[in-house]
């Protein structure tokens, strides 16, 4: 991160998501109230906003992101087992 970009806290970003996303309150808006840039904002709604998943679950990019690694993750460690799993059934 760049020594003079300002950091938010997580709490403000999902302040300003839920306040997008409530309606009321516009980039432009925003932008103006809070000083954060527009594509700042964008980004933010893109990845805090929550996303229905089925029924009442939701959630957000950012969540879907963490789970699709972790999925992959475990993938790989699966087919680590199966390798080990083979090489120790030779062995007997």
């Amino acid at each position: 991160m760049a020594k003079n970009q300002k950091s938010y806290t997580p709490e403000f970003k999902q302040q300003i998501v839920d306040l997008y996303n409530a309606g009321g309150t516009s980039y432009p808006q925003l932008e103006r109230e809070y000083g954060v840039n527009r594509s700042t904002l964008s980004n933010w709604v893109k990845q805090l906003s929550p996303i229905k998943v089925s029924g009442e679950e939701t959630v957000t990019l950012k969540e879907y992101k963490a789970l699709q690694k972790e999925i992959q993750r475990l993938k790989i460690e699966n087919e680590i087992l199966k390798k080990a799993t083979a090489l120790f059934a030779k062995e007997l």
